[in-house]
């Protein structure tokens, strides 16, 4: 009964959110309610599928966030066009990306983590040939081989539901102009880096010590930090690739 509630209570009201937080919120309770069905179930393959379905969600869950904080990074050298909205966000200097329309059209300001995201979405959906459809398929098939029809078919139809609000993400990324412009204050800025001794202390350091000729770059040079892009790099190719190696 506790999965019946959280499969329709997830799907349903995920297709009510605008903020990208709840859906993913809400959609995580739509996921419970795969993994309390593979509990009920109690068998050796559902316990094998519970486990596998915990892994595959987390990781893809941790992709998702880390993508976002990305995407709020890049932003930072963009101003928002519709300023209503941007207006009403509260904390929008510590969180730039909460609405759902706010990710309108990324995938022309930096295609590599839409595509990393729009990865991590067909996970949560379960399309093949992303790890989700193998851990969906897992608990769908202990519940048919252990007479659980009808919770395998609300599984089923919930996912379809919830598709919907997951498909939205997607049609927002790649399908409409973006609603950002370049700062136009950026336009003719040099900047200046340092680069640091493996000595550094704050304390007594002078940064016109550090080396001879300092580094020049424009706004346009700043990247990702290479840990965070490394890891999303990673787990998305997890995600993806996982076909080449289906094992439980």
């Amino acid at each position: 009964m506790s999965s019946l509630l959280s499969l329709f209570i997830g799907s349903v009201l995920g297709l009510t959110q605008f903020r990208i937080k709840r859906l993913f919120a809400y959609s995580t309770i739509s996921h419970v309610g795969f993994i309390l069905l593979a509990l009920s179930i109690n068998s050796v393959e559902s316990i094998q599928s519970f486990i596998f379905y915990i892994l595959q969600y987390s990781i893809a869950n941790l992709n998702a966030f880390m993508i976002l904080v990305s995407i709020g990074f890049s932003l930072y050298l963009y101003v928002y066009e519709d300023k209503e909205d941007k207006e009403s966000l509260i904390d929008k200097n510590n969180s730039p990306v909460q609405l759902i329309s706010q990710i309108k059209g990324y995938f022309y300001i930096n295609p590599f983590i839409a595509i990393s995201l729009a990865i991590t979405i067909f996970s949560f959906i379960g399309i093949p040939p992303v790890i989700g459809f193998f851990a969906k398929q897992m608990i769908l098939s202990a519940a048919l081989d252990n007479g659980y029809v009808f919770m395998a078919l609300v599984a089923i139809i919930t996912s379809v539901i919830g598709a919907g609000y997951y498909l939205n993400l997607i049609k927002q990324l790649f399908f409409y102009k973006e609603n950002y412009k370049k700062n136009p204050s950026i336009n003719n800025i040099d900047l200046i880096g340092h680069i640091l001794p493996h000595n550094y202390n704050s304390e007594n350091i002078n940064p016109s010590t550090t080396q001879e000729k300092p580094i020049m770059f424009k706004p346009e040079n700043i990247t990702i930090n290479s840990a965070l892009s490394g890891a999303i790099s990673v787990i998305t190719s997890l995600l993806i690739l996982f076909i080449f190696i289906p094992e439980e």
